[in-house]
């Protein structure tokens, strides 16, 4: 049974006031779920996403440095660029030998600016329908990015950018094939939404903040770049970070999340490229393990989705690449992650909790025929995390 709130936080005090955090101990209290009380959680995934050392006397160095690096970064890709931008503009000399936007050498500085663009409009489109459910997202950020809305700046910034591309039609190729049905059906927005207003100058949205760390992420990180649904991974880390009681942790949400992000992204990157799909890292993998995992716990259940051909790949693909943050609300989603984070094997406990998912409407699986289950697994009907997340357990201690 689990403690009392005030005696589960004074457990989480207890082993995170010690020199050095005792990893294990600490995982274990995570496991069953992380108090909000007193910014415990940020805290807590900073330690099991590998971004804080277990030796607390490094904290405040590790976070200064890294936080300076994430400045480095807006320097480098966001204000230099728009710099740039604004600087060709004015010089109308002899651009036949300058870099120009025609230039079609693919080291050209503007053949990158293009590149950047459709992955930028990408981005925009899917960051701003982050839980269009909860207002967080539109609401303005209390620290918006200075270096950027600095009103003496006339570069370009990446609102300005997505306002002024119009290259629209090429993003379109970019969706991976079978991933444009991200969002569940209960999740679309009315048409009405869709289109949010953009703040006055000197606000931003908590979206144009997650904007920007997927922008520099896909710069970072060339080979994979931004996939859809990376939005969806990245928002309840955000959304975690940007509201923790601390406002001094508050206050850097955005470099904090980005170096998390970055980590967390580093153990499930490989569900997102497509070239993996089919070997032992990639996706296909993982799902078919959802799949021998039932078998083992569950046969009759399992069979009856052979019968009706139902694949994994139908509903398995979005709970596995998403860490299911498509399927429950997001204080729900925030709640499995404690667990997810803090599984010492990683993600085996999610085809566990997939398991659970499945056996706990089994008996709905086994009277509804193709129709009516695709429909269960699409839009999952059960929203106690805790009795799924209890179900799973019970799975893993009956290994």
């Amino acid at each position: 049974r689990l403690r009392s709130p005030p005696l589960r936080i004074a457990d989480f005090q207890e082993v995170l006031g010690e020199p050095t955090v005792a990893l294990a101990k600490l995982r274990d209290l995570c496991f069953s779920g992380i108090p909000f009380d007193g910014g415990l959680r940020c805290l807590c995934w900073k330690i099991l996403l590998n971004y804080l050392p277990l030796e607390k006397a490094l904290w405040s160095s590790l976070l200064k440095k890294q936080r300076d690096l994430y400045s480095q970064f807006l320097k480098e890709m966001i204000i230099q660029p728009g710099i740039a931008k604004a600087n060709l503009g004015v010089s109308r000399e002899d651009v036949t030998l300058e870099d120009h936007p025609l230039n079609p050498n693919p080291d050209s500085r503007w053949n990158t600016y293009f590149k950047d663009n459709e992955v930028l409009l990408q981005i925009d489109k899917d960051v701003r329908r982050l839980y269009p459910d909860m207002a967080f997202f539109q609401r303005p950020t209390d620290y918006p990015c200075l270096l950027i809305l600095d009103p003496q700046n006339e570069f370009e910034t990446l609102r300005k950018r997505v306002e002024q591309t119009t290259l629209k039609s090429q993003t379109v190729a970019r969706n991976r094939s079978g991933v444009t049905n991200v969002s569940s059906p209960l999740k679309t927005t009315p048409s009405s939404l869709s289109e949010y207003e953009v703040l006055p100058n000197g606000c931003e949205a908590h979206w144009e903040v997650v904007e920007r760390i997927l922008f520099i992420y896909a710069k970072l990180n060339p080979g994979i770049a931004y996939v859809q649904g990376m939005n969806e991974i990245v928002g309840p880390l955000y959304y975690t970070f940007a509201t923790d009681p601390n406002s001094e942790w508050k206050e850097h949400a955005e470099a904090d999340t980005f170096f998390c992000f970055t980590n967390l992204m580093a153990e499930i990157r490989d569900n997102f490229i497509k070239s993996l799909d089919d070997s032992q890292c990639g996706i296909t993998y993982k799902m078919e393990k959802v799949y021998s995992t039932l078998k083992e716990k569950d046969v009759e259940l399992y069979l009856k989705l052979q019968e009706q051909n139902i694949k994994p790949q139908f509903f398995a693909f979005r709970w596995l690449t998403l860490l299911l943050s498509q399927e429950f609300l997001l204080p729900d989603v925030i709640r499995i992650w404690d667990s997810l984070f803090a599984d010492d094997k990683r993600f085996d406990f999610l085809l566990l909790v997939c398991c659970a998912m499945l056996t706990l409407i089994r008996d709905q699986l086994l009277e509804g025929d193709f129709t009516l289950n695709m429909r269960l697994l699409q839009d999952y009907p059960i929203s106690d995390v805790h009795l799924i997340l209890k179900k799973a357990k019970e799975l893993q201690d009956s290994k």
